[in-house]
């Protein structure tokens, strides 16, 4: 489950503009949430996108106002540590993930592929020269590889 608060929430796979792809389970990650077709929008896009947005696309189950995220969170998780022994188990079961094993091998050999050429190697190097390690740098990481890219 995922929850963003409105109007502070940013949330995007921006790999591309690294000349890279989402890795880690990233890429399987959003498919399953999202779909193929909104997951190459948001992964050839490199964008940030906004709480509602990421809540209308189904990335997050909820967006909620800022000052409401820790309470709605808790309200939840106390819910469910009250539900009988087992339920929770049981749940799991019947609702079940979609097998992501072929999915991991293929995203695996694109970011092998992609993490070694000498574009990836130029913007990564280039991020990290213009601070995108640093809190500053994270904060608009976006637009430094942007300026990076072009």
């Amino acid at each position: 489950m995922a929850f963003a608060a409105i109007g502070r929430t940013g949330i995007g796979q921006i790999e591309a503009l690294m000349g890279i792809v989402p890795g880690g389970r990233g890429a399987q990650y959003l498919v399953s949430r999202v779909g193929r077709n909104r997951a190459l929008e948001v992964v050839l896009g490199a964008d940030l996108y906004d709480a509602e947005t990421a809540e209308r696309y189904g990335w997050v189950n909820r967006a909620v106002p800022a000052d409401e995220l820790d309470d709605i969170v808790d309200r939840l998780a106390r819910k469910i540590a009250a539900l009988p022994e087992g339920v929770i188990v049981a749940a799991k079961r019947a609702i079940v993930p979609e097998d992501l094993a072929e999915g991991l091998l293929r995203e695996h050999d694109a970011g092998v592929g992609q993490v070694v050429s000498p574009a990836a190697e130029r913007l990564i190097r280039g991020g990290l020269a213009h601070g995108a390690q640093t809190r500053d740098g994270e904060r608009d990481l976006e637009g430094l590889l942007r300026g990076l890219a072009g």
